[in-house]
Formats: structure tokens, sequence, C-alpha cells
């Protein structure tokens, strides 16, 4: 397992870079399928990394939890060297009620993971709806409990949860862009 640190390639205000991915139901998802929402979580993620499992519970809640707010798993782990984040595992955890996120997409080449800069499972961006475009408001953490073992010093997901009731309220995000901590992204073979 090889840690790192998410790093901010997009900055605040920048667009959302497209993307057309297959979920878990088997729909091709856009950003255009969340234009109903007025925030969009999207959280580079897999389903074998200890730090992205460790988040899974707090995401589900997220999603559960905010009508107004999407959250997008997007998995770009190579499923090759990496079977357990195959597009397969990727359903039978959405199926078990492990992974409850508005949608669960494969990134088969990771080049979304790369437009977006994504470096870490987890990875999250979160993005407010700005004259029919997808505008970065918060790359970060989702709380500050960096290690899988660690608890937070607040509600699981405080932090990402502070930048969404900012977003839905129509105020600008005042945390930090504190870097988010997992395995790094297995990128595919070229």
């Amino acid at each position: 397992m090889v840690q790192a640190e998410s790093e901010s390639t997009l900055t605040r205000g920048d667009a959302a870079p497209d993307f057309q991915l297959v979920g878990t139901d088997g729909a091709t998802y856009t950003l255009d399928s969340f234009a109903d929402n007025d925030a969009l979580l999207v959280v580079f993620t897999c389903n074998h990394c200890p730090y992205a499992k460790a988040k899974f519970d707090a995401l589900n809640d997220i999603a559960a939890d905010y009508e107004n707010c999407a959250v997008v798993g997007i998995n770009p782990n190579d499923a090759d060297d990496y079977p357990d984040d195959s597009y397969g595992r990727m359903c039978e955890l959405v199926d078990d009620g492990t992974v409850a996120y508005d949608a669960y997409l494969r990134d088969d080449d990771a080049s979304v993971a790369e437009a977006y800069g994504a470096v870490c499972t987890p990875d999250p961006f979160l993005f407010r709806r700005d004259d029919d475009e997808w505008a970065l408001t918060y790359h970060g953490r989702l709380d500050d409990a960096l290690n899988p073992d660690d608890d937070p010093s607040g509600e699981p997901g405080f932090e990402i949860r502070q930048a969404i009731d900012a977003v839905l309220a129509g105020e600008s995000v005042d945390l930090d862009d504190n870097p988010s901590r997992g395995c790094s992204i297995k990128w595919p073979d070229a």
C-alpha cells in the first residue's frame, strides 16, 4: 500500500471536467446526470483501500442526508492488477449496501481521475451548480481522521458537511483545502 495525499490541480472556481462513465446500475452518467442538484460531491475511491473503506459509512450518510447534493464515487484503479477493484466487485458492494452513494462509477482508463488531478483514494471534490456548470468550491479531506483507524474530532465527514452546507446556503466555503490521505491511485498501464 503506497500512501499519498491529494494535491489540487483544479482551483476553486474551475469547471468540473466532464465525463461519460458507466455506473453499477449499468447506466451511463455524465455531469448533466446530476444537474437537478445544487451541489455535487465527486469522490475518487475504490473497493480495496483501507483509507477508502474507512469512509464508506460517512459517504453513505452524506448521500442519505443531503437531498440536493449528489454523492458520486468514481473508481479509477487498475482492475487487472487489483481485481478487488473490478466493476463486478463494485456492483457487489452496492448490492449488499456497503456502498450507498447516488452513483458509483467505473473509470476504466483512469482518464477522469487524471483530468481532475486525483492522486489518492479517497480524493473528494465538491462542486456548486453555477450558470449550468459545476464550479469547484472545495477539494480536500472529508474530516480530520486521516488514517483508517482514527476517529474524527467531530461527526464523520464533518468538514465536507460544512462545505456542503455552505454551498447549499449559497455561501462561500471558508474551509482550507486540507489534503485527503489514502492509497495512491493504481493507474492502469498505458
